[in-house]
């Protein structure tokens, strides 16, 4: 039941996210219908239309639609998006979460107190300028500052990385751009359990930073054990994240996971108590809960140890079939409480693992049982490693477009003795936090994670097994998914049914493939992009990619974005010149040089390279029908150009305001 409940609860999240149904609405459905079921309940016989079943499915969907508007705060009373906010006003908001800082911007997510005054709700990013004379921002610090609310800025380029709609998936709508010196903080906070957490796990940080650990060590035990991945070096990650290990980086499913089966183990004399099996459960669920605490309560670790304690449940029932229940319970329970992290790709693979490795890995056992203690023990990683990654491939393809194909290697290398290196790390942080911390333990550990990240680093390097750039759409997504579950329930009793459907999936799974192929083989686009400090233009023709560029060194990942998502076999890159004949449209491109052709009434006139020149009398010259400015142009220029394009009433497109312009041709 509790299956069919989560279920129906996603359902509900989902349509009141995506239709913004209001709460309100979703509540009054859920109380007329809950005294329905209740005398529904007692009239229903057993046999005929399921009116019962229906009424909670209906129940449970209204009820998902009510809490995703609840986090939201859209429909609500008091929420912030129902005013001005055009204008500037003062904001009074609470810290809640420090993202990753870049050299840029220190961002925070921000809960909303007030707006000049006057009681308010939602969710904020606060962005701000890095400043080294002052302190970053501690969670539960509340700030007054006098600002205008600015639109999250949609993607630029095409098939870019959304950041707009990530953040929408988290409540927040809207940021306010400023520095430290323009906030104020108040002194009187209210502090949370959260910020209490986040501030002890800083005071851990702190003291293991006094010992003599190396920087990418250092780095690796904050991400490994305290679930902070800030000061990992792109090297690092990239090495992690090619090897098929990346997983251990953030402190999640694995770790909670590992972690409960020691204390699951450590605490077995307990069960010889009366009662013991319950003080056993009550004591793992607490040490659960306190690690999370030492780790700063985040977001990934509030979920893993969430779902881990009712895995502790299950082992305390001792019911092999409970495991899925219980799994889905966990899944409804942190829905109710957080039901925008169904839409965050570390909840979604966690628990694809976690119910893969629950179904696929006891169907691997039985296969094959080997005799040998290291042949099957090693057998039994491998199960974990092949449900885990079988869980877990669709949707690493659809977000990351990627597949180690040695996840396996580093897996055998690492996971044996992730819970010796865990347990090490715990040891460590407690003498640390009791100045008891000797250096022959500090050497130590710091040559077990170096050890750690060799084995990584070479295993990533095999770069013939990292295979990358796979196309992979939403609809690859949901095939690929019947494909797997086809194929395991086929191989565990072959009937023609499950055959047929196997069949049928891998059959519309290559079908879709060839039919995209085949639209890409016949389209033609040209595409202008934006990139700061060059000019870029995209010129498809079916499979194949000619990239115009002032500057092929500054790039970024524009066209390996658009190419993946394309299917593009073949690309090349070429420099830009000053006129393009677009079909029966004619491109002029006036650079730094200031030269143009003599040539009247182009179609598109594109400034790039802050050209120094007139532009009214080159518009009053050429004629053009649209102007365009890139990302390789002075501001400055930009907003005289849109003024002079508005006063001879021409069409304007910036890149940088309006994000890549598709020629139309």
């Amino acid at each position: 039941m509790s299956i069919k409940l989560t279920v129906w609860v996603i359902l509900g999240i989902s349509i009141g996210f995506y239709a913004e149904v209001t709460p309100l609405l979703a509540l009054i459905a859920t109380v007329v219908l809950l005294p329905l079921l209740y005398w529904t309940s007692k009239k229903q016989s057993s046999s005929g239309f399921p009116y019962v079943e229906s009424l909670v499915a209906i129940i449970a969907v209204a009820l998902g639609t009510f809490v995703v508007g609840m986090s939201t705060n859209k429909g609500m009373p008091n929420y912030y998006g129902q005013l001005d906010v055009e204008h500037p006003k003062v904001w009074h908001f609470k810290v809640e979460e420090a993202l990753k800082p870049n050299a840029y911007s220190h961002r925070y997510v921000a809960k909303v107190i007030s707006a000049d005054k006057k009681r308010a709700s939602g969710k904020l990013l606060l962005s701000l300028t890095p400043d080294s004379l002052l302190h970053p921002l501690e969670i539960d610090d509340e700030l007054l500052v006098h600002a205008s609310l600015e639109n999250i800025r949609p993607p630029l380029n095409p098939y870019q990385f959304d950041y707009r709609s990530y953040l929408q998936k988290q409540g927040i709508q809207h940021q306010i751009r400023t520095n430290y010196p323009s906030i104020l903080k108040t002194e009187k906070n209210s502090n949370t359990l959260f910020g209490h957490a986040s501030r002890f796990r800083e005071h851990i940080i702190s003291k293991l930073k006094k010992k003599a650990f190396g920087t990418d060590e250092m780095a690796v035990i904050q991400a490994l054990l305290l679930g902070k991945r800030d000061d990992i070096s792109e090297d690092t990650y990239n090495n992690y994240k090619n090897a098929g290990a990346v997983h251990i980086l953030a402190v999640s499913g694995l770790h909670v996971g590992i972690i409960l089966f020691i204390l699951e183990f450590l605490l077995v004399p307990l069960e010889r108590l009366p009662k013991g099996k319950t003080l056993k459960l009550v004591l793992v669920v607490l040490l659960l809960w306190a690690y999370a605490f030492v780790a700063g309560l985040s977001p990934s670790i509030f979920r893993a140890v969430t779902m881990f304690s009712f895995v502790a449940y299950a082992l305390y029932l001792n019911r092999p079939t409970s495991s899925f229940n219980i799994i889905a319970l966990s899944m409804l329970f942190i829905l109710l409480i957080k039901p925008l992290f169904l839409f965050q790709v570390g909840f979604q693979m966690s628990y694809a693992a976690v119910f893969a490795i629950v179904w696929i890995y006891p169907k691997l056992q039985r296969f094959w049982f080997p005799e040998n203690l290291i042949v099957r023990k090693t057998w039994q990683l491998l199960s974990v490693s092949i449900a885990a990654q079988l869980g877990v491939l669709p949707i690493s393809l659809f977000y990351f477009h990627q597949f180690p194909a040695l996840f396996f290697i580093s897996n055998l290398l690492i996971i044996p003795f992730l819970g010796l290196i865990l347990g090490f790390g715990i040891l460590v942080i407690a003498l640390a936090l009791l100045n008891a911390l000797p250096q022959f333990l500090v050497n130590a550990f710091n040559w077990v994670i170096h050890i750690m990240n060799a084995i990584v680093g070479w295993v990533a390097q095999q770069e013939g097994f990292i295979i990358k750039d796979i196309p992979f759409d939403s609809v690859q997504l949901l095939l690929g998914y019947v494909i797997i579950i086809s194929a395991v329930v086929f191989l565990s009793k072959p009937i023609r049914k499950t055959a047929l459907i196997l069949f049928g999936g891998v059959v519309l799974f290559q079908s879709w493939g060839i039919w995209n192929n085949l639209q890409t083989l016949r389209k033609e686009a040209v595409i202008l992009a934006h990139r700061s400090r060059n000019s870029v233009v995209l010129h498809q023709l079916g499979d194949s990619l000619s990239i115009l560029t002032s500057n092929p060194t500054n790039m970024g990942n524009i066209a390996n974005d658009y190419a993946v998502a394309e299917r593009i076999r073949t690309s090349d890159t070429s420099k830009l010149k000053n006129s393009y004949i677009l079909g029966e449209k004619r491109l002029v491109i006036v650079d730094s040089t200031a030269l143009f052709p003599l040539e009247k009434h182009p179609d598109y006139l594109l400034l790039t390279l802050s050209p120094k020149l007139h532009l009214e009398r080159l518009l009053d010259s050429l004629q053009p029908k649209t102007v365009l400015a890139d990302g390789s142009n002075y501001p400055s220029l930009i907003a005289k150009w849109k003024s002079t394009c508005a006063q001879k009433e021409i069409p304007f497109h910036y890149t940088g305001e309006k994000g890549f312009y598709v020629f139309k041709f």
